[in-house]
């Protein structure tokens, strides 16, 4: 009878370990969730490309593209609004399916994630305060070498960014390679933070994506763009390595809008 009570309690035992273990697991309808639902990392203080409505909804460039995309796929849009440093990781870890949030592809990037084919381009533009003396980015410089290239910047220029993005990359870099030297670059979390920073004086200028540039002009008092692009970029919905089937899909999606001038359609509501 012991026996047979031991080899009871054995078996208690080992049907409790197994339904624990199976909490501990991810949903058995992961998969399900996988077909129908498509996460979507964002940043949403970008616009027009993504913003939050009066509403306090999605709205803008990608959101829209985003949705037509899901609907292509035969999947709901899970949007989430996260910090912009965070999408490429999340994406590449799993947590989301994608990213999009006015994404330019660089080196740096393709070593987490793969991009889509591009479907919009976008110009880096600089701002200042209205009265600044300051006619173009070149003003920052010093002077310029031989080839061309500056020589240095300018004493007590500084640069507001929003970190991580392409604005932040390419400024930090070198002045001989068109940057103003990590010491000279400020990061803030938005881009509304670090034209704040630039009303206030913290910064000499603001080096943001022209399309929310004008956005931000256009919504406080005493700024200006500067003549000329800083760079010119183009944009793509980023995924993990991984997968590429939803890569594929994607890009089929991608395709077939700007066939049918839905792409295209979007961009031209919002930017004018």
């Amino acid at each position: 009878m012991k026996n047979i009570a031991k080899i009871i309690c054995l078996l208690v035992a080992l049907c409790i370990c197994l339904t624990c273990a199976a909490c501990g697991t991810k949903d058995t309808n992961s998969d399900a969730k996988a077909d129908t639902v498509l996460d979507m990392a964002t940043n949403a203080a970008f616009p027009p490309y993504e913003y939050k409505d009066d509403a306090d909804g999605f709205a803008g460039i990608d959101i829209e593209i985003a949705e037509l995309i899901a609907d292509k796929l035969g999947m709901e849009l899970k949007i989430h609004d996260v910090e912009f440093g965070s999408i490429v990781g999340g994406v590449e870890s799993g947590k989301y399916d994608m990213g999009m949030a006015g994404m330019t592809i660089t080196e740096d990037r393709l070593k987490s994630v793969n991009f889509s084919t591009s479907y919009a381009n976008g110009i880096q533009s600089v701002i200042v305060p209205a009265d600044s003396t300051y006619a173009s980015f070149e003003d920052f410089y010093t002077g310029f070498d031989a080839d061309g290239n500056p020589a240095g910047v300018k004493e007590g220029i500084k640069i507001g960014v929003q970190q991580d993005t392409t604005g932040d990359i390419y400024s930090s870099d070198t002045p001989a390679k068109w940057g103003f030297g990590e010491e000279n670059v400020i990061r803030y979390k938005t881009g509304a933070e670090a034209v704040m920073a630039l009303t206030t004086g913290k910064v000499t200028a603001v080096i943001i994506d022209n399309e929310p540039a004008k956005s931000f002009v256009a919504s406080t008092d005493g700024l200006k763009i500067l003549e000329g692009e800083y760079t010119n970029e183009d944009y793509a919905i980023c995924v993990a390595k991984k997968n590429t089937e939803l890569l594929n899909k994607i890009n089929d999606a991608l395709k077939e809008l700007t066939d049918e001038g839905k792409i295209q359609a979007i961009i031209d509501k919002y930017i004018k």
